[in-house]
């Protein structure tokens, strides 16, 4: 039986480097007969988290309202989750770190699931996304039972669409292909 995937992607462009990683994993995963989807965290009302402490003094939801208990569901209802970032100055793109925040209200529920990393940057150097990794790794450790099972490293890739002539392309690909 398939697994059900749930991909979020947080470029800011639909169809950018980090992005087109997404579709290759999705593609692959499909291909394997998973069920696989993407969420674009752009297209998402995410609010910061103020730390107002009403998830947390009393096990109250999020008094936020906006896209993230949506997205949260999602992530509590996915056997794998993959978490894709553009790298910006050497870190993931601030809408996945607000994503992660947002988290905090359930994040206890966000369990024992398997996770695949993408980053795409300019960065030719694969040790230069490490820093945006560990962001990720940092996040999971919080979780349950997670467990790591990839990073697909988007090196090289400056201009929208650099990606598609990279072998980050066919890493991705394989990546969702080979998901168990």
């Amino acid at each position: 039986m398939g697994k059900k995937i749930l991909v979020i992607s947080a470029s800011p462009r639909k169809g950018g480097n980090s992005d087109l990683l997404c579709d290759q994993f999705i593609k692959g995963a499909k291909e394997a007969g998973h069920d696989a989807g993407k969420i674009y965290v752009i297209d998402k009302r995410i609010e910061y988290c103020t730390g107002c402490g009403a998830c947390y003094n009393g096990g109250n939801p999020c008094s936020l309202k906006d896209d993230m208990a949506e997205v949260l569901d999602k992530m509590i209802a996915a056997d794998v989750i993959v978490m894709a970032t553009p790298v910006y100055f050497y870190t993931m793109a601030g809408q996945m770190k607000t994503l992660i925040d947002r988290t905090c209200s359930r994040y206890t529920e966000i369990k024992n699931k398997k996770f695949y990393f993408i980053a795409a940057a300019a960065d030719s150097n694969k040790n230069s996304i490490e820093r945006t990794i560990e962001e990720f790794r940092g996040f999971i450790s919080c979780l349950s039972g997670a467990k790591e099972k990839g990073v697909i490293y988007g090196t090289g890739a400056w201009q929208m669409g650099d990606i598609k002539e990279k072998p980050s392309m066919t890493a991705a690909y394989e990546a969702g292909k080979s998901v168990k």
